[in-house]
């Protein structure tokens, strides 16, 4: 597989290999840090009251017995209208799931395999919109021909972030943000040259 390298007009120049590490990895390390991602982002908000937290019940609904009925302590249990809930809901639920780093570094390579494998991996020499424009940046993106981006950056300054800010179906982020949740996020990539070479050295 092989990555294709563009050049500052964001038109084909050449290609690059990509190393034999990446090819071959098994997709299940993907959906372990995609299922990981996904569940560190929920909002964990939702609570139910239990017999204990709602209010009343103190006095006994009826006698224990004579009444015909089945014995009752507190209007407040789960069987009455008005009464706590059973197994509800609770906020103080920890979603996290572990995932190794060797796991999350086998997933990002995955990505990017893929991603080499659509035709959808380009690799500039630099992601930088001096003006800081979004009409700019706009052009940048409309000439990859993509539907949706993700431009990872060595280091991101404030005049390329205000150009990519407000523009939809792009994401512009630093190296050290790149995971593989992102990664397989967006239908297409375009990593600088710095932060590629790294990601190789890394994975030897």
């Amino acid at each position: 597989m092989s990555a294709i390298v563009l050049n500052e007009k964001m038109e084909k120049a050449s290609e690059l290999a990509l190393p034999e590490s990446f090819s071959g990895i098994n997709p299940h390390n993907l959906y372990l840090y995609v299922k990981s991602a996904q569940a560190a982002q929920r909002a964990n908000t939702a609570v139910t009251k239990g017999r204990s937290d709602v209010r009343g019940g103190g006095k006994k609904p009826w006698a224990q017995k004579g009444g015909g009925r089945a014995r009752a302590g507190s209007r407040r249990s789960p069987i009455f209208v008005g009464g706590g809930k059973a197994f509800g809901s609770q906020n103080n639920r920890n979603y996290d799931l572990k995932v190794n780093k060797k796991q999350k570094r086998l997933a990002l390579e995955f990505a990017l395999n893929e991603h080499a494998q659509n035709g959808t991996l380009f690799i500039v020499d630099s992601i930088a919109v001096e003006s800081g424009k979004t009409k700019d940046a706009a052009a940048m993106f409309k000439a990859l021909g993509q539907r949706d981006t993700l431009f990872v950056k060595e280091l991101l300054d404030e005049k390329t972030y205000l150009a990519f800010e407000n523009l939809q179906a792009t994401y512009v982020i630093e190296s050290n943000e790149l995971n593989a949740y992102l990664a397989a996020n967006y239908r297409s990539i375009v990593i600088e040259k710095a932060v590629w070479e790294n990601l190789v050295s890394e994975a030897k």
